[in-house]
């Protein structure tokens, strides 16, 4: 029996090659688009699913105001959850960034990612250990665990362990060889215990947020009390003793500082990755967003090739209806025959699959260049995953078509009557109208997303970078040493004189910030009595707004020329502006960090973080003027002439690997480049939105071929008829087209409000955007009706060009 049905399945491959390759063409790209989701869903959601610790952990995050949210903390704490958090089991101060610096081993020496946290740190990352403990690992402030990777670049064979490296001019024992058993938050190559040494000077800095803060709690329930716990003594700390010391009451010195808005949160571990609502780990967080419209678009065009594989199926099997009837009167049963056919969907099920995970590894490399991952097809989860699909499309592909052709009635399939019911009619046509629906989301959808892409890369961003070189800068610091600003600014006022003396430079500058990336601090300063501002600190040398042509609406840039600039004057942006509510702000006095600084010009807006994001409240000084900030530049900004530019950037980079930076790659970017990179994510999305439409409509427009077909082919008779009693080709391609044309109307009806609620959400992560037109509907309408068009039209003709006898000779 088996053997019969495959050659009767190769019988019809052969006599039926254009709706078999339709068939697996079209069911290949489907679930190749789902194995690409998979792929990318599997490896987010793998973060820290290793992690036994992943629901009991808790990272802090801090919000400072209704908008600002940070994964920092105070370090006063450190001594409280020793002795006053019953509910914590212990807790770890770490940096929530790598520290990307060289560790050396006699001359070996190379640059690794490093986290410097507290010994507790392995507690809540619990990496295996080869060599040595988590317990002693980070022992004290000489001791340094490095991963497996990091122990053969730089020992090679040798037992590292006991071993002293060199870090950051100190001299640490390797007291511990981890390695990362899958992806975690934070995947350190080396981990160090320094900041011990830092917390210790911090003791009374209840302001100062600039540490990382995770809670190992011993029941996951008690986040609530912890929290509670924290804020008040922040509130004792924070509000209480700075009132007392003002001589204020606790509501006169709300009232005068606008309130407090500090809150904490306590996320769990587990949710790090994707639902995060701040860059807490060094890893960064995942785009949840992107991740829910990848596996979305994926599933609707699997949908798609299975009601197309439906359709197809359908439209084929007008041509076997005899070949049923046969086999009925000759004995095979309704379910012999329900078999047959699932086998048959078996068979083309498997040939799509392999053909799906041929199209994925080949497109694979593309693929990870486009998400910035290295995915491989392999793992017992996503075969499972395999298994499941190929189940669910043999289920839902395959049982329709089947039970559909064994319910063939004998008598009438032999006499050539191929009617169907009433209800597998409506059913083949609810199918089209989906597609139809389905067409006209990708259409639409794909076309607004074009435009908000075209709009933010053409929307002035309020500088101009191009010919900006963004040179990575290391601000090496002894925070300990005496004088030590004053050696930071020495350094990098000798770096820019330098720098200005090479052929090509027209201007050197910088700032605490960086174009297109949201670093950078923020303090709120008052203005007026209950009024807290809370801005952006954007530290600037002289120049700098300058040389990026952002522009003032009123008073002047920071000059060199008045010395009060380097003491108490200072910019506000726009924005700051508005909240202020000052239409005279010149010469106004604001309080900023306890210092009385005088407004002398308002900055135009400019998009510092990209054009997606909204633009916050800033202030300007100079870097005198609040000393510390110059140890936040980690960029040195050199604008350069046009003329022999690679000659230029050669000479500069000469001078930096010899006399700035010698252990370190000399790294630059141009400032336009870096910034085009903050949408750079939005603009692979609609290069996705644009493929995925090609996709969606070629394989719609193969159901509706098949649809068109079969139609058409139970309508032959009539049309014989027609023709013989002189109805006029164009009588007939309107008659044959019109019931189409309907179902377009209404698969474009039916996708109107998904597809303006949906891509509404999307646009909403856009503080600059489009408003959604009607145009995108009515050119979503035009292409969508054209192409059913071409299609029905072109089966439709052919129709009408047939040998009228054929049809009629039986009768």
């Amino acid at each position: 029996m088996l053997k019969n049905w495959i050659n009767i399945f190769l019988y019809h491959i052969k006599n039926n090659k254009l709706f078999t390759a339709m068939n697996v063409l079209g069911l290949s790209i489907g679930i190749a688009g789902l194995v690409f989701s998979i792929l990318y869903w599997n490896d987010e959601q793998s973060y820290n699913a290793w992690n036994p610790t992943k629901n009991n952990v808790f990272q802090s995050i801090s919000r400072v105001s209704e908008t600002d949210y940070w994964a920092s903390n105070i370090a006063p704490l450190d001594d409280y959850f020793k002795k006053d958090f019953q509910e914590v089991e212990s807790h770890c101060y770490f940096d929530n960034w790598y520290n990307e610096e060289n560790i050396q081993y006699k001359n070996k020496k190379s640059i690794f990612k490093i986290t410097d946290a507290q010994k507790t740190f392995f507690e809540m990352f619990p990496f295996p250990f080869i060599k040595g403990n988590a317990k002693t690992a980070l022992k004290d402030n000489a001791s340094i665990a490095i991963s497996k990777e990091t122990a053969t670049i730089l020992f090679g064979n040798e037992n590292a362990m006991g071993k002293i490296v060199t870090y950051s001019g100190k001299k640490l024992v390797v007291r511990g060889i981890y390695e990362i058993p899958g992806k975690s938050s934070l995947q350190p190559q080396a981990v160090v215990n320094l900041i011990d040494n830092r917390l210790k000077n911090e003791k009374e800095s209840w302001g100062n947020f600039s540490y990382g803060l995770l809670l190992k709690l011993k029941n996951p329930n008690d986040k609530d009390k912890v929290v509670a716990k924290i804020e008040n003594l922040l509130y004792q700390n924070r509000i209480v003793k700075e009132a007392k010391k003002e001589g204020l009451s606790v509501a006169e010195w709300l009232k005068k500082n606008g309130g407090d808005q500090v809150k904490i949160i306590l996320e769990p571990l587990k949710d790090a990755r994707l639902h995060s609502i701040a860059e807490g780990y060094a890893e960064g967080r995942g785009n949840y967003q992107f991740l829910m419209i990848m596996v979305g678009l994926s599933i609707l065009i699997l949908i798609l090739s299975i009601v197309n594989y439906i359709n197809l199926a359908t439209a084929n099997a007008i041509k076997r209806a005899k070949e049923v009837g046969v086999r009925k009167i000759v004995g095979a049963s309704k379910a012999n025959i329900i078999k047959q056919f699932i086998f048959e969907t078996v068979l083309i099920t498997t040939f799509s699959i392999l053909l799906a995970l041929v199209i994925v590894e080949l497109s694979l490399p593309y693929y990870n260049d486009f998400l910035n991952k290295k995915l491989v097809v392999f793992g017992n989860q996503f075969y499972i995953q395999i298994i499941i699909i190929f189940v669910t499309t043999i289920i839902v592909a395959g049982i329709f078509p089947a039970v559909y052709v064994s319910n063939f009635e004998t008598l009438k399939v032999l006499k050539g009557n191929f009617g169907r019911s009433k209800g597998g009619v409506w059913l083949r046509n609810g199918m089209l109208i989906l597609q139809f629906a389905i067409a006209t989301f990708f259409i639409i959808g794909s076309y607004i997303v074009y435009e908000q892409i075209k709009y933010i890369s053409n929307k002035e961003v309020g500088f101009t970078g191009d010919q900006v070189l963004a040179i990575s800068y290391r601000n090496s610091y002894d925070y300990n040493a005496v004088g030590y600003k004053k050696k930071i600014a020495a350094r990098y006022n000798t770096i820019k004189q330098e720098l200005a003396k090479i052929k090509g430079v027209e201007q050197v500058a910088t700032g605490a910030f960086s174009f297109g990336s949201g670093q950078g601090s923020t303090t709120g300063f008052t203005y007026n009595v209950g009024d807290i501002i809370q801005a952006r600190n954007m530290g600037v040398d002289f120049g700098m707004l300058e040389m990026m042509k952002i522009k003032l609406t009123e008073g002047r840039f920071l000059s060199e020329k008045y010395a009060s600039d380097t003491i108490t004057s200072m910019l506000v942006n726009e924005t700051a502006l508005k909240v202020m509510g000052e239409k005279n702000p010149i010469g106004k006095i604001v309080q900023w960090n306890e210092q009385k600084l005088k407004i002398v010009g308002v900055v135009k807006d400019f998009n510092l973080f990209g054009p997606q994001e909204k633009i916050p409240p800033m202030v300007f000084f100079h870097f005198k003027v609040v000393d510390w900030m110059l140890q936040n530049a980690n960029k040195i900004h050199v604008k350069i002439n046009t003329e022999n530019t690679e000659q230029t950037i050669a000479d500069i980079e000469k001078f930096w690997v010899k006399k700035v930076d010698t252990e370190y790659p000399f790294s630059y970017d141009f400032v336009d480049k870096q910034y085009a990179r903050t949408y750079a994510t939005y603009v692979k999305q609609k290069n996705l939105f644009s493929l995925l439409n090609i996709i969606v409509i070629l394989i719609a427009l193969f159901g509706l071929f098949s649809l068109a077909s079969f139609s058409i082919q139970r309508r032959m008779k009539e049309i014989a008829i027609r023709k013989t009693l002189g109805a006029e080709t164009n009588v007939l391609l309107k008659e044959l087209s019109k019931q189409y044309i309907v179902f377009c109307v209404i698969g474009f009806l039916i996708a109107l409000f998904p597809v303006y609620y949906l891509l509404n959400l999307w646009l909403e992560n856009f503080a600059f955007r489009i408003d959604i037109s009607f145009v995108p509907f009515v050119i979503g309408f035009v292409v969508l009706l054209f192409l059913t068009l071409v299609v029905v039209l072109s089966r439709a003709y052919q129709a009408t060009q047939v040998e009228v006898l054929k049809y009629l000779k039986y009768e």
